[in-house]
């Protein structure tokens, strides 16, 4: 059985996976350009999660996982866009977008409670 963060580095990659494919797909140059984005925070989201599991402290971690957070919440950004402006049809993202909407949740409650731990073990401290 993977542990959670293994298993976490295995979804973001193969999100990342998807991704890449999506920006593949995508028909236009005006699309491309989003795309770009799409594909720089989406890919990023994967990356960035590596780093986090090798933080050398709850501060790093902490740190780390903000950018997790903030590439994850772009990538959602660009997904809409694609499908607001009618470049993509909805149900053709439906499932990424769910993906990049509970990866980001996961990613910003994990913030949370580290950040409440780290307050704690701070007030404990003092």
């Amino acid at each position: 059985m993977m542990s959670k963060p293994e298993a976490l580095r295995k979804r973001t990659g193969e999100f990342a996976l998807r991704v890449i494919r999506l920006f593949r797909a995508l028909p236009e140059e005006e699309a491309r350009i989003i795309g770009k984005q799409m594909l720089r925070s989406g890919t990023s989201v994967a990356a960035n999660y590596r780093a986090v599991c090798r933080a050398r402290s709850s501060r790093e971690f902490i740190s780390k996982m903000g950018v997790v957070v903030e590439e994850a919440d772009e990538t959602v950004f660009w997904l809409e866009l694609l499908v607001e402006s009618g470049i993509v049809a909805r149900p053709l993202l439906d499932s990424l977008l769910t993906e990049a909407n509970e990866l980001l949740a996961i990613f910003a409650a994990s913030q949370r409670t580290a950040r409440a731990r780290s307050r704690k073990t701070t007030a404990n401290d003092q």
